[in-house]
């Protein structure tokens, strides 16, 4: 049976290219447009469209699934879509279009952070469980049936990166065991219960903003739910910003809420009762480097925070 494949990102194109290496029958993909990246703003293709190439499987780029794309769907003959981070919310003809439907890999335990950002939502919150999902598609917000679920611990070190990578790797597992299942009509669908926690909306630049007014392990919670994008950051009270890409709580150390200190060659921010080590940090216009080296290089004194 050809199956069509719609995701964008390099997590879904990681999917894609090992789906295809156990043999299942992808013959159709689907992805966002080319999007201008870059410092240079150069028209760059989707990572999914990139290993569909590699692999010599079709590639449609639509940001909706209208009735063009639903013509292209029906003439290579599918019934079945997997979907995984498309970005794209499915509309009832789109839905229909398909006799078996449209199935979604998401990273949660649904119905808990349906939403864009459920990976950094989780991190961000201070999870110490999360998973991957597999449900059919339905006209709602990751609201359908559920198909099976794998649940996987958060470590203490994990941050966005590292974390998607494992719910990457359970979701070509979780798909691998349910497609047979699928195809033949003998899998078991569950409906979501009610839930009524905060939607997993993607992660704005102002909420990466690092406050070392509350505790340091929120503070280490956002730098881990915003590696790699977009970065927690914070003003300095000589004008410039500083990202932090990692970092860790110390709940025994109280330092002045901002103020760093270097103890023993490594370097603390005071939070509200307690403080945050700064790992690695990316002054502005500057490469990623050490905390320890970048506060080395200070000219002069540095707090950090909210200035006017």
């Amino acid at each position: 049976m050809p199956i069509l494949f719609a995701g964008t990102p390099s997590n879904s194109a990681e999917t894609l290219r090992q789906l295809v290496a156990s043999g299942v029958p992808i013959e159709l993909v689907l992805t966002r447009p080319d999007a201008l990246l870059g410092r240079n703003k150069a028209l760059t293709e989707s990572p999914v469209a990139v290993v569909a190439r590699e692999l010599g499987i079709p590639v449609l780029k639509s940001s909706s699934v209208d009735s063009s794309i639903i013509g292209e769907i029906n003439a290579a003959k599918i019934d079945l879509a997997i979907v995984v981070a498309y970005g794209v919310l499915l509309k009832a003809p789109a839905l229909a279009a398909l006799s078996l439907g449209w199935f979604n890999v998401h990273y949660s335990l649904l119905p808990k952070w349906r939403g864009a950002a459920p990976v950094q939502r989780a991190l961000i919150n201070g999870e110490t469980e999360t998973g991957v999902t597999l449900f059919r598609i339905d006209s709602g917000l990751d609201t359908g049936d559920l198909v099976a679920s794998v649940p996987t611990r958060i470590e203490p070190i994990d941050n966005a990166s590292t974390l998607l990578s494992r719910l990457t790797q359970l979701g070509v597992t979780l798909l691998l065991q349910e497609l047979p299942g699928i195809i033949a009509g003998t899998a078991h669908y569950s409906p979501q219960v009610q839930f009524s926690g905060a939607i997993a909306s993607k992660v704005s630049r102002a909420e990466a903003q690092l406050n070392f007014s509350d505790t340091g392990q929120k503070a280490e919670w956002l730098v881990r739910g915003c590696n790699p994008e977009p970065g927690a950051w914070t003003n300095t009270n000589l004008g410039l910003q500083l990202k932090v890409h990692e970092a860790f709580a110390h709940e025994n150390l109280n330092l002045e809420i901002g103020k760093l200190a270097l103890i023993d060659g490594r370097v603390f921010v005071g939070c509200l009762s307690s403080s945050l080590e700064l790992i690695e940090v990316q002054p502005s216009g500057k490469t990623r480097m050490s905390a320890s080296d970048w506060y080395r290089g200070l000219n002069s004194e540095v707090q950090l925070g909210s200035f006017e």
